[in-house]
């Protein structure tokens, strides 16, 4: 077996071409796993962005200075006002578990489209509406990250509800704000 010519102009033209396309393909690689780690790193702050009680800072690395973020239990417009959001929706329950699955990102540039879907358990307070149980909620959100010079960040953020069981948040929304064609909670029986 004859390795080809390097000294032909088409053999090195071929190579070029075929390293640009690889060099290309990696990038693409690259962009899609920094933005599914992005987006993770949202999802496991939403569950530790208090820990160590409340702080400001978490935001920047998430979130560009003008985001918009839409909830069932609100909007929030700019990355200043996102860390007291979240930890106001946080606060209202002492345990909080959020998990991301099947990830679609579609990039185009410095732009990702990202769809993904979510799944969140929420423990209430001793003194919350069911002492003890649980708001659990599954849906998707949708959004769009931009590449910065600190890397991608969320520049829009959108979560829909698809379905809830549990009693949900207090002080909070009314159950028909937070489900507008979504099933009722199942109540155990007694309750």
């Amino acid at each position: 077996m004859t390795s080809p010519s390097l000294d032909r102009a088409d053999t090195v033209t071929e190579l070029r071409s075929e390293l640009d396309a690889l060099r290309a393909e990696f990038g693409a690689l690259a962009d899609r796993a920094a933005v599914a780690e992005l987006v993770d790193r949202y999802i496991t702050l939403l569950d530790t962005q208090d820990d160590h009680g409340f702080d400001p800072t978490w935001p920047a690395t998430v979130f560009t200075p003008d985001c918009r973020l839409e909830f069932p239990v609100g909007t929030v417009e700019g990355r200043d006002s996102a860390a007291a959001f979240h930890h106001d929706r946080k606060s209202r329950f002492a345990r909080t578990h959020h998990l991301a699955a099947n990830y679609g990102i579609r990039l185009s540039g410095d732009t990702a489209r990202i769809r993904v879907h979510l799944v969140a358990s929420h423990v209430h307070h001793e003194d919350g509406p069911d002492p003890d149980g649980r708001f659990d909620i599954g849906g998707y959100s949708e959004g769009e990250a931009v590449r910065t010079p600190d890397g991608w960040r969320l520049h829009r953020w959108r979560f829909r509800l698809v379905w809830s069981d549990g009693a949900g948040p207090r002080p909070g929304p009314a159950p028909s704000e937070l489900r507008s064609s979504q099933p009722r909670p199942r109540h155990p029986k007694g309750r």
